[in-house]
């Protein structure tokens, strides 16, 4: 998912220049903790017509390359499986070796008759260790869905929604198409929107499939927009705005109605020429000056707080180009 996020900075309004933007992506975590909930069945051991390998084969190269794309967000993990229903990895703070090891420890010489697969019963197994998870927490299934033993699974998954908001299903399909076991994971995915559901073959031949599974589930991309805004500086012992000091306003105004929720803080400088007092009294007007400029063109006075600063020493006062420089009004956004 991407969003737009305003990255409001200091902006100095120095040297004749113009308001501009820009813009940069940056992923933070949609989820804080994630569970890997694999199939650990008869049928998971029998190798798939389509995929011409075991499917608990299959489970753990896929989960080994979802687990390789994480981008390090400061997850918390945990590693489970069901039929039976067993802890593999405690959750803790995630670490990718780790949890390469974990998924390698998944074995693909159990039996394959006699043990039938009670789906629901080990999602329900698992509810109360769900329960202590961060929030929010993806809970990543890897099965072929065939559930012939216990509790309806779907029934379970919808009761689990139920009693733990902030949880979140999301499926890696080994299911053959048109199975029982496709029907029920279709069926689980359903129940919530938030659910991805992906097969495992995509997952399998696709580094690209990996990747936005992962982006779909594990992090949200922002875009943060910079806005730098430059160009109101005051002639000596003045307060007055020029035609390009009211221009470059304008274009600031334009911005900031773009975003009524921001707040600004105008500071007002001097060089330092004339004593601490007077040079008070200026730097004041010249914020007030920047303010009531921009009240003019529509922003709400409650959005501006003028300062006055006084004397500045950013730029060299000796010269005549840095006693101008100083004598400028900055804008911080709040």
């Amino acid at each position: 998912m991407k969003s737009l996020r305003t990255l409001l900075l200091s902006a100095v309004l120095v040297m004749g220049l113009t308001p501009v933007a820009h813009a940069a992506e940056s992923i933070v975590r949609s989820v804080d903790s994630f569970d890997f909930l694999v199939d650990y069945s008869g049928s998971m051991m029998m190798k798939s017509p389509t995929l011409k390998a075991p499917k608990i084969d299959v489970a753990k190269q896929v989960l080994t390359k979802v687990n390789n794309a994480i981008p390090d967000l400061g997850y918390m993990a945990s590693l489970h499986t069901f039929a039976p229903a067993a802890t593999l990895l405690p959750g803790a703070a995630w670490n990718q070796s780790v949890m390469d090891q974990s998924l390698a420890s998944l074995r693909d010489d159990l039996a394959i008759f006699g043990r039938l697969t009670p789906m629901g019963n080990g999602l329900a197994a698992l509810a109360p260790e769900y329960a202590a998870m961060a929030r929010p927490t993806a809970v990543i299934i890897a099965s072929d869905g065939m559930s012939n033993r216990g509790v309806d699974p779907v029934a379970e998954a919808a009761a689990i929604y139920q009693s733990q908001p902030g949880l979140c299903f999301h499926i890696v399909s080994l299911a053959e198409a048109g199975s029982e076991g496709e029907a029920t994971l279709n069926k689980i995915a359903a129940l919530n929107n938030c659910t991805v559901m992906v097969n495992a073959a995509d997952l399998l031949t696709s580094q690209q499939a990996v990747d936005q599974f992962v982006a779909d589930v594990f992090y949200d991309t922002v875009v943060e927009e910079a806005i730098i805004l430059h160009g109101v500086n005051f002639a000596f012992d003045s307060y007055a705005l020029d035609s390009k000091a009211m221009g470059i306003l304008n274009e600031v105004a334009s911005i900031l109605k773009s975003r009524p929720g921001v707040t600004v803080t105008l500071e007002g400088w001097t060089d330092s020429i004339g004593t601490d007092a007077y040079n008070k009294g200026l730097s004041q007007r010249r914020a007030d000056a920047v303010k009531n400029y921009l009240i003019k063109q529509g922003i709400p006075a409650q959005n501006l707080l003028a300062v006055g600063m006084g004397k500045s020493f950013k730029y060299d006062n000796s010269t005549a180009e840095g006693r101008y420089l100083n004598r400028r009004v900055e804008l911080i956004f709040n």
